[in-house]
């Protein structure tokens, strides 16, 4: 990817946004099979519980019979706290928290510089925070992710500060679109969640607008990670 070097800075962000807007997508669905699968390890071998689909709960006619031991969700959810705390304060302090957070950070102090092993860490353990019956959401690890690889793209093709800082809030608003499926909202929360008072970064705006829309686009035309593994009555594009 180096040649993009050799093109004009806009034209290149274009290219870059274009590229985190499909990183955006698949790391959302990435995360999302990764969430389900932590659900079944942890969740449904301890408490017999599952989530169901909206899908699945308009097909049922009447509540199912269930052996769930509801007490013992917080039994899971325990352990998956315990699993991604030593994740996290091992490899990537950073990682912790909600995730936009860790974004802005790495936009005004860090010249948008996260390192490598972030995305990874934060998807994984978010996955089991969440798989295990976490009180957490989607939209903070999958921005953290895709805003991860926006600074590590930048850092590798060795781009200018202001340039790598574009490319985290570009990853982040890829990442919240995929999740939210609102490409124009998402973007300009992007270029904005960076400051307390009324004030954002209108430059990056259409980069992030583009993303946004290649993220929202592409997260669209997956099915759900419940149709992957077999589960009948789920399957749907979302």
């Amino acid at each position: 990817m180096h040649w993009l070097l050799r093109i004009d800075r806009t034209p290149r962000l274009i290219l870059l946004s274009l590229f985190l807007g499909v990183i955006g997508a698949l790391g959302a669905k990435v995360f999302s099979w990764l969430l389900h699968l932590a659900e079944v390890a942890i969740l449904q071998p301890i408490a017999g519980y599952s989530y169901i689909g909206v899908e699945a709960a308009h097909a049922m006619g009447k509540a199912p019979v269930t052996d769930h031991v509801y007490w013992l969700v917080p039994v899971a959810t325990t352990l998956g706290g315990l699993l991604s705390g030593i994740l996290v304060y091992t490899w990537a302090p950073e990682a912790e928290g909600h995730g936009t957070d860790a974004a802005v950070k790495a936009f005004h102090r860090k010249d948008g510089k996260i390192r490598a092993r972030v995305p990874l860490i934060k998807t994984i353990a978010s996955a089991i925070t969440i798989g295990s019956g976490g009180a957490a959401g989607r939209e903070g690890p999958t921005a953290q992710i895709a805003a991860g690889i926006g600074s590590i793209v930048g850092t590798q093709l060795g781009l200018s500060d202001d340039e790598r800082r574009y490319l985290v809030i570009v990853g982040m608003a890829a990442g919240l679109s995929a999740i939210f499926k609102s490409p124009l909202g998402t973007a300009i929360f992007s270029v904005e969640i960076l400051y307390a008072a009324m004030a954002f970064e209108s430059e990056v705006l259409i980069f992030s607008l583009i993303a946004a829309s290649v993220a929202y686009a592409g997260s669209s035309g997956f099915s759900s990670p419940s149709c992957w593994a077999g589960v009948t009555g789920t399957c749907s594009s979302r």
